[in-house]
Parts: structure tokens; sequence; C-alpha cells
């Protein structure tokens, strides 16, 4: 039938390869096989959400919320005292120098 030329590329002749060569193939008929079923998974048992489960849970948010609070209220608190007390020393400080050029 049909074959489609190939160009060939100057080269020098110890390194060129001979022409591909283009071998026919018999197509083969595949037979259509049923889809294999997919597998089940196993039933998962659902969690059973009784009163007192619903209670622990609500009071093991509202302690982890407290306490959570606490350390950031905690954490805030030591912010703002670090800063009065910065202020202070810088107070005194201004005080001292300013008395210190007062006597000179």
């Amino acid at each position: 039938m049909l074959r489609p030329k190939i160009p060939t590329m100057p080269t020098v002749a110890s390194l060129a390869n001979p022409p591909a060569t283009v071998t026919e193939q018999t197509a083969t008929v595949h037979q259509p096989t049923a889809p294999v079923p997919a597998p089940v998974a196993p039933s998962r048992s659902t969690v059973q959400l009784t009163p007192g489960s619903v209670l622990a849970l609500v009071g093991g948010g509202t302690a982890v919320v407290l306490v959570v609070g606490a350390v950031l209220v905690s954490m805030l608190l030591a912010v703002a005292i670090t800063g009065v007390s910065l202020a202070v020393c810088a107070l005194v400080i201004r005080s001292l120098v300013n008395s210190d050029a007062k006597r000179r």
C-alpha cells in the first residue's frame, strides 16, 4: 500500500542508520467480556450518640475553650505588664538623666 517516504539526513557513512522497515501486522478482534462487579465494602458501624456521650462531648469542648482562653488571657496580661514596667523604667531613667543634666 502507501508507505511514507522517510527523508534521509546527510550524515557520515559510519554513523548512518539503515532506514526503518515497516512490517505489516494483523488486527485482532477482542470479544467484549462481562464487567466484573465491584467488591462490596464491609458495612461500617454507625456512631451512636447517647445523651451521656453528648454531655461528655459538650463538657470536654467547654473545658478546652476555657483552658485555651485562660492561656491567651494570661499571655495578654504578661505582655501588658511587661509594657507597663518598661514604661516605668523609661520614666525613671529619663528622670535620672534630666536631674543629672540640671546639676551640671
